[in-house]
């Protein structure tokens, strides 16, 4: 079992931020979130998860135009902000990553299944992205506030990748976060059966 310094690292003390001490990110750390989260499980090992890291002020500028009035500012103070996104073709990826059957032809030609799939897996691996981050020891803002055609637009034209979340990254400003949220109890929220 992790002892309580990683417990809190990645649960207990965890915050969404909503503003940034100017300290850098460096792209080491991305690739070591990615490195990090691609172990993370999916279902047939599909990892439909696709990510744009958004540091540069001209990429900055496009995303800001994406963004809802309320996100605006923490994004635009984030170091790093990630467009987190899902492959519509991921299944084309399945020979590679299920190489053991034909797992592709479940996908083809089914979109209904591809969009469940695909938005479910890449959701899943989206918190392992959060959590990946607070292991190198980032903070994190996720957020689903934005115009999503609109990213899409812009950063994922012609290609099957559409947008599902984004999540800035940096160091986080404590005095700039709201009093900590309750959360259910085990008994409001599970049973066991």
């Amino acid at each position: 079992m992790l002892n309580d310094q990683a417990l809190d690292t990645l649960f207990r003390n965890a915050r969404t931020h909503n503003g940034w001490i100017d300290r850098p990110v460096s792209d080491e750390q991305l690739k070591q979130i990615y490195d990090l989260m691609k172990w993370g499980p999916t279902s047939a090992n599909c990892s439909p998860a696709r990510i744009v890291f958004v540091k540069t002020a001209d990429a900055k500028e496009k995303l800001l135009a994406c963004m809802d009035a309320g996100n605006i500012a923490k994004t635009r103070s984030a170091p790093v902000t990630a467009i987190l996104g899902m492959d519509m073709e991921f299944y084309e990826k399945l020979p590679k990553l299920f190489p053991h059957t034909d797992a592709r032809s479940w996908f083809a030609g089914n979109q209904p299944k591809i969009e469940t799939t695909a938005l479910r897996n890449a959701s899943l691996q989206g918190g392992y992205f959060i959590l990946a981050a607070r292991a190198v020891g980032l903070d994190c803002a996720p957020m689903s506030g934005f115009d999503a055609d609109a990213i899409n637009a812009a950063f994922f034209a012609g290609t099957p990748v559409k947008a599902n979340f984004v999540c800035s990254l940096g160091y986080g400003d404590t005095t700039k976060l709201h009093a900590r949220g309750p959360r259910l109890a085990f008994e409001e929220a599970c049973k066991i059966a």
